[in-house]
C-alpha cells in the first residue's frame, strides 16, 4: 500500500544564499509549509518584491513501516520557480517549472535509525529557460504546496513518470448510459463525460448545448501569497460555485491538485494550462521546458474530469511572431495530442492578434482576451467584433478567455467612466459583457479576468500598487464587489437579489440613482418603508431614479421573498476619497502633451531615420537615452496610466515592445496626432550605441 506522511511541520528557513548545511542549522527561521517568501512584498505596492535562492531544512524518520522492499520518495507538489533537494547530503533532484508535482526516489539515501537531513534550495531568480519570463502576476518563491514523504512496496505504479500518480483512467461513454473504463498503468468519481465543440452552435457537455460561462483563478491571498491550504482553495471553488459560473481557467500555470479535486467534485468544467505566456524566450532550451511542463500538466491531471481543455499559451504575440513560434506552438499540441488524444487544444490570443493568423489553425479551439474600453476601443466594439470573427472563420470555435476592468471598492461616483477605477464603472462594463454573451451562446466560453484580485508586484495603478484590482471578489476573499452579482443574476439557478451601491454610502444632489441585479420578473423598491415602484427588467437590472430625504435613507428591494436592505446619507459634498485623483490628470496630460509639442506637423508621415529613435523601437532600447526614454515615460503615464521606471514594475512586463504596440493596446484611446508628434521628437534623438 502507499503510505503517504506529510512533512510541513517544523521547518528551518532562511531567505539568504547561505549554500548547503551539513546539520540541521538551529538559527534559521521555524516555518511551516506551505510558506513563500513573497506573502507580503509579492503585493504591497513597493515596485518589485525578492527574487533569489533561499533554503529549507528539516529532519524525518525513516517511515515505521517495514523496510525491506520498501521505496521512499520525498515529493514535491510545487517549488516556485526552480528547486534542488538534498538528502543526507547527497543532491536527489533539480526541477525547473514553478507549478508541477516533481519527486525522488531516495530509497537508499535513509538511514534505517535515527534523523534523515532533508534540505531544499528554492530559487525564484529569473532563469531564460524557464517560464513565466514576463507576466502581469508575481512569481512567487517558496514550498508553497508543501512537502510529503511517500514509501511504496517494491512493486508500484510508477511515481517518476512526470510526477503522475502511475494510474491513467480513460473513461469512455457507451450508447447504453454507462461507460467503459480504459485503464492503463506505469507499474515498476472518477467521472465520466463526453463533450465537443460546435464553431456554430457552442459547447455541448453530454450532448446537451451548455455554454460555459465562469472566471478564471490565480492561486494567491492577501498576506498569504500562493501558499495556501487545502482549505482556502475550497473556499476559493465554492465562491466561484455560489456565483453560478460552469467553467473556471486555471491561468496561467499547474494549479494545485487540490484546487483540480475541488473542481471534480463540483462540477466544474477547466481549462488548464502552462505559463508560456507574452514573450517567447530566446534562449533554445526554454522550448525544452515549455515541453516538459506540459508533460508534467497532462501526465499529473489527466485522471481530473473536471479538466476538458488543454491551454498552450497566453498572449504570446506581446513579443511578436516568429516561424518559430510557430513550430513551437505545432510540436506543443501534438504533444498535447499524443498523451492525451480524449481533451481538447485551445489558446488564449492577445487582442491584437489579428484575425487572419497562422496560430488559428493549430489548436481545437481558440480564444481572445479582450479588453475593449479599458485597454483601447469602445465597450460596444465586443459583440460586432466577435459576430464579425464568426462571420469571417465558421469553421473556429472561438471563446473570450478574458475581459475585465478593475474596480476599487473605495472609489465611487453618479457619473462613471473608464479608467476612473470605480465600482459602479466597472459594475457597467459586466452589465454590459454579461448581455454580450448572453446573446451568444456560440461564443464556447468566457471567463472574467479576474474572479479575485491577485498579486502583481510590477503594477502601480489606481491608487492601489502591487495588485491587480480587476477580479469580482477582493484579494482577501472577503468583499464581493457589486459586478460579482451580476454574474450571479445571469448564471445562478437559485433566486437571488443584490441592492448595488451600498459603499456608495454618502451621495450629494437631490435625487440618486438606485440600481438592483435580480434574475426574478419583477423588483419592488421602498425608501424609508414607503413603495416607491416596481419595475420589470429582462437584463437583470432594474434601475431605478429617486429623491433622497435629508439625513439618512434606508431603502430595500423586494423581489417575491427575497429581499436586501441598505442604507444611504445625503450630504452637501461626498468625501474626496471616493474620487481617484489621477482621473483628472489624464485629461491635463493630454493637452498639455500638444501644448508642448509647440508647431510640430501632426499629419506628418511617419518616417525613420538609421541612427535615430522612433516608436518602433523597444522600450527596452529607448531607455539607454534619458531624453528620448522621458518621452516613452510619458506616453506611457497618458495612453495606459502606466509608470515606466528601469527595472521596476511595469517597465519589466513592457520593456520587450514598441510604442507602436502601446498605441495599438490603447486602440481608440489614441488622440488623432498623437503617435506622430511623438514618432517627430524621437527621430530628434540620436541612438545610444
Amino acid at each position: 500500500m502507499r503510505n503517504v506522511i506529510n512533512l510541513n511541520q517544523n521547518w528551518k528557513f532562511i531567505q539568504e544564499d547561505v549554500g548547503l548545511p551539513k546539520a540541521l542549522p538551529l538559527y534559521w527561521q521555524k516555518v511551516d509549509l506551505p510558506h513563500t517568501w513573497n506573502a507580503i512584498d509579492g503585493h504591497d505596492g513597493n515596485g518589485s518584491y525578492f527574487r533569489g535562492q533561499c533554503w529549507y531544512a528539516k529532519t524525518f524518520e525513516t517511515p515505521s513501516q517495514p523496510f525491506g522492499g520498501q521505496r521512499v520518495y520525498v515529493e514535491i507538489p510545487a517549488a516556485g520557480q526552480q528547486a534542488a533537494v538534498y538528502v543526507n547530503g547527497t543532491k536527489v533532484i533539480y526541477h525547473e517549472g514553478g507549478y508541477s508535482t516533481f519527486r525522488a526516489d531516495i530509497t537508499d539515501l535513509c538511514k534505517d535509525n535515527g534523523d534523515n537531513l532533508l534540505v531544499i534550495a528554492c530559487s525564484n531568480e529569473e532563469k531564460s529557460n524557464v517560464y513565466p519570463q514576463t507576466a502581469d502576476f508575481t512569481f512567487y518563491g517558496g514550498l508553497y504546496r508543501g512537502v510529503n514523504l511517500i514509501s511504496v512496496p517494491e512493486t508500484h505504479f510508477d511515481l517518476d513518470y512526470y510526477g503522475a500518480p502511475g494510474l491513467k483512467v480513460t473513461p469512455k461513454p457507451c450508447d447504453c448510459g454507462g461507460a467503459i473504463f480504459e485503464l492503463e498503468t506505469w507499474v515498476t468519481k472518477a467521472g465520466v463525460r463526453s463533450f465537443y465543440c460546435d464553431p456554430q452552435k457552442g459547447f455541448f457537455l453530454n450532448g446537451v448545448l451548455t455554454p460555459l460561462r465562469g472566471v478564471s483563478r490565480h492561486q494567491d491571498m492577501l498576506y498569504k501569497g500562493n501558499a495556501l491550504t487545502k482549505e482556502d482553495h475550497y473556499e476559493d471553488a465554492r465562491m466561484i460555485k455560489e456565483l453560478g459560473a460552469n467553467t473556471i481557467r486555471l491561468a496561467h500555470y499547474q494549479h494545485s491538485q487540490e484546487f483540480y479535486d475541488a473542481c471534480d467534485e463540483m462540477g466544474f468544467i477547466v481549462w488548464a494550462e502552462i505559463p508560456f505566456i507574452s514573450v517567447m524566450s530566446k534562449d533554445p532550451a526554454a522550448h525544452d521546458n515549455c515541453i516538459s511542463q506540459m508533460k508534467e500538466l497532462i501526465a499529473q491531471s489527466y485522471n481530473h474530469p473536471s479538466i476538458c481543455f488543454w491551454g498552450i499559451s497566453n498572449e504570446i504575440l506581446i513579443g511578436g511572431i516568429s516561424e518559430q513560434l510557430i513550430e513551437n506552438h505545432k510540436e506543443l499540441n501534438a504533444l498535447c495530442k499524443e498523451m492525451d488524444p480524449t481533451r481538447l487544444t485551445t489558446i488564449a490570443h492577445v487582442t491584437m492578434t489579428p484575425v487572419e493568423c497562422p496560430l488559428h489553425h493549430i489548436t481545437d479551439v481558440i480564444s481572445y482576451n479582450h479588453y475593449f474600453d479599458w485597454y483601447g476601443g469602445k465597450i460596444e466594439d465586443n459583440g460586432p467584433w466577435f459576430d464579425h470573427f464568426h462571420e469571417l472563420h465558421p469553421d473556429i470555435s472561438v471563446g473570450v478567455s478574458e475581459y475585465g476592468c478593475e474596480g476599487i471598492i473605495t472609489y465611487h461616483g453618479p457619473n462613471p467612466q473608464c479608467k476612473d477605477y470605480s465600482e459602479e464603472y466597472q459594475s457597467l462594463y459586466h452589465e454590459h459583457l454579461a448581455k454580450v454573451l448572453d446573446e451568444r451562446p456560440w461564443i464556447w466560453s468566457s471567463h472574467v479576468w479576474n474572479m479575485f484580485d491577485f498579486g502583481c508586484a510590477a503594477r502601480d495603478e489606481g491608487g492601489v500598487a502591487g495588485r491587480n484590482n480587476k477580479g469580482l471578489v477582493t484579494m482577501d476573499r472577503k468583499v464581493k464587489k457589486d459586478s460579482y452579482y451580476i454574474y450571479q443574476a445571469y448564471w445562478s439557478k437559485k433566486t437571488m437579489i443584490h441592492l448595488c451601491g451600498k459603499r456608495y454610502a454618502q451621495r450629494a444632489g437631490d435625487t440618486t440613482e438606485i440600481k438592483v441585479y435580480s434574475n426574478q420578473p419583477s423588483v419592488t423598491l421602498y425608501q424609508n418603508g414607503k413603495l416607491l415602484e416596481t419595475k420589470q427588467a429582462d437584463d437583470k437590472v432594474f434601475v431605478f431614479t429617486v429623491s433622497l430625504a435629508e439625513g439618512f435613507n434606508t431603502f430595500v428591494a423586494e423581489a417575491g421573498d427575497l429581499k436586501d436592505s441598505m442604507t444611504l446619507e445625503k450630504v452637501e459634498k461626498e468625501p474626496s476619497i471616493y474620487v481617484l485623483p489621477e482621473v483628472n490628470e489624464r485629461a491635463e496630460g493630454v493637452a498639455n502633451w500638444f501644448k508642448l509639442s509647440g508647431d510640430l506637423d501632426l499629419e506628418a508621415p511617419m518616417e525613420f531615420p538609421e541612427g535615430k529613435y522612433s516608436i518602433k523601437d523597444t522600450i527596452e532600447e529607448i531607455a539607454k537615452s534619458p531624453e528620448a526614454f522621458e518621452i516613452a515615460q510619458e506616453v506611457g503615464k497618458i495612453l495606459m496610466n502606466v509608470k515606466l521606471e528601469v527595472g521596476v514594475g511595469m517597465y519589466e512586463m513592457a520593456r520587450t515592445m514598441n510604442l507602436e504596440k502601446v498605441a495599438e493596446m490603447a486602440g481608440s484611446r489614441v488622440p488623432d496626432g498623437f503617435m506622430e508628434s511623438v514618432n517627430a521628437k524621437l527621430i530628434k534623438i540620436d541612438k545610444v550605441q
